[in-house]
């Protein structure tokens, strides 16, 4: 039976990152007779130029019937001043929400040649490795009712609610204490039950799961001292579980720990590991065309994607094996540069990747 994985590389440096990782995911499915198959299809600005929309039904469709999606980045300048319900991010959301994709997983691992291209000293970093874990179909953006109006005395005004179930609290926590388990076996879940009611019952349904995992040793923070604590002394963390709007700002906070936010890859996961592989950096419009974007977050999102949707442990731990022989080559994006390193562009990096790959 074929294994079909739909690629949407989206918008602004979304393309040429996924011409990389696609290479290298071809060349993963050849070695190890993977037996894949693949499609693609636009989402985002992309889809809007093309469907009205910024996500189609048929592409919608096309996902559902895939067993993983690689996805590029959405969003970007052309498209800011459209109707608020279809902007490019909207598809984003409506894919995440109609897969049921609700575990995201966001590994922020420094590479030990990474270590002079942290924003924090080496010795802060050296040797971090660190597993968000983001709550991704509910919270802040997805909750109702939410809007904007003007009020009687003619004061623009605008709202948004912060829902959790406790069954969605539980199945987060429950992704959370699991990575834990075959990780370092520590947990920290970050909320802001000192203010929010729906914080309180996070807290309480976490503490409810911990009674299940008593190998894993649960401690909380509340987000303003989390984030605080990441930038004092990261190496701290192991596992954190979070709602959806602090995981999204955790994660891009911790990306910096790792030298750039393009090392980040991303994993969004349902309750059968079926999955969307995404970089956890954003279009950059700024720099789209020019060559020049880290295309390794992707190339990371493929091995991520080899190993949570399909098991395939060996692709996996090979396309991290190679990233780490170029990296030892000296070979630098722009994000990731300094000095006595060789400045490579997206395709020159992707092919340094591939060779490597080839190679091992």
């Amino acid at each position: 039976m074929s294994k079909q994985i739909l690629i949407l590389p989206g918008d602004g440096i979304g393309p040429e990152i996924m011409a990389e990782a696609v290479k290298v995911l071809e060349l993963a499915n050849d070695k190890f007779q993977l037996g894949f198959e693949f499609s693609e299809d636009v989402i985002g600005g992309a889809a809007i130029d093309k469907y009205g929309v910024p996500l189609a039904d048929e592409t919608l469709e096309r996902a559902k019937a895939a067993d993983a999606i690689l996805l590029g980045a959405v969003g970007g300048p052309k498209w800011d001043k459209i109707e608020r319900d279809i902007r490019p991010e909207r598809g984003l959301l409506k894919i995440r929400s109609a897969l049921g994709l609700f575990a995201n997983l966001r590994p922020a691992i420094l590479y030990p040649q990474l270590a002079d291209a942290s924003s924090l000293k080496r010795e802060i970093v050296a040797g971090l490795d660190v597993l968000i874990v983001r709550e991704l179909t509910g919270g802040i953006y997805f909750g109702a009712p939410r809007g904007s109006k003007t009020l009687e005395n003619g004061e623009r005004f605008a709202f948004d609610t912060l829902p959790y179930s406790e069954s969605e609290i539980s199945r987060i926590a429950r992704v959370g204490f699991d990575m834990a388990r075959v990780r370092g076996k520590k947990l920290c879940s970050v909320d802001k039950a000192n203010v929010l009611a729906s914080s309180q019952l996070w807290r309480e349904v976490v503490e409810e799961v911990a009674k299940d995992y008593p190998d894993v040793e649960l401690s909380h923070m509340y987000v303003d001292n989390a984030a605080m604590q990441l930038v004092r002394a990261p190496k701290q963390f192991d596992v954190l579980v979070t709602d959806n709007m602090f995981g999204d700002i955790l994660s891009d906070q911790a990306s910096m720990l790792t030298g750039s936010i393009g090392m980040l890859p991303s994993a969004s996961l349902d309750a059968n590991n079926k999955g969307m592989y995404e970089p956890s950096h954003g279009s950059a419009p700024d720099i789209a065309g020019q060559g020049i974007a880290n295309p390794l977050a992707t190339i990371l999102s493929v091995s991520m994607l080899l190993r949570y949707t399909f098991n395939q442990a060996a692709a996996a731990d090979a396309i991290e094996k190679a990233v780490g022989v170029v990296l030892d080559q000296g070979l630098r994006t722009g994000d990731i540069w300094s000095e006595g390193c060789k400045k490579v562009g997206t395709r020159e990096m992707g092919d340094a990747v591939v060779s490597a790959l080839r190679a091992l």
